[in-house]
């Protein structure tokens, strides 16, 4: 990295979908996948508002293998990493503009979209208590 500049993102959302995994020339994995941030507001009028931001992420190495083992859609997770831009053409000689994040870490958040179960207690339950009155 240059002196004095940084390129850093972290991103918390969700993922969009099962991760997919490739591999270079040289056998490195590498793991793409897609995840979702979102943004809420009022308008002018009160009225909720939500918007919906997708960001392709990649990640090499060891760290897409553990993303390919644990990772699947709908999965909250958490990802530092790099933005990296590159252009190319398409099948159709158009020169086209990608950005994505480069991952360097990533946190499984453990918690599913629409899923309601939360890991058991093993505390006791509470205990009746006959003194108790509710004013």
């Amino acid at each position: 990295m240059a002196k004095g500049t940084i390129n850093k993102v972290i991103l918390i959302g969700r993922l969009g979908q099962d991760p997919e995994t490739r591999y270079l020339p040289s056998g490195t994995p590498v793991i793409n996948f897609s995840v979702a941030t979102n943004e809420n507001w009022k308008n002018s009028d009160g009225e909720k508002q939500e918007k919906t931001d997708w960001h392709r992420i990649s990640a090499f190495g060891k760290l897409a293998e553990i993303v390919q083992k644990y990772a699947h859609k709908g999965d909250r997770i958490y990802i530092e990493g790099r933005l990296s831009y590159r252009t190319y053409e398409d099948n159709e000689g158009t020169t086209r503009h990608a950005t994505s994040v480069i991952a360097e870490t990533i946190q499984l958040l453990g918690e599913k979209m629409g899923n309601s179960e939360s890991v058991p207690d093993d505390s006791p339950e509470p205990k009746e208590d006959d003194n108790y009155v509710p004013f």
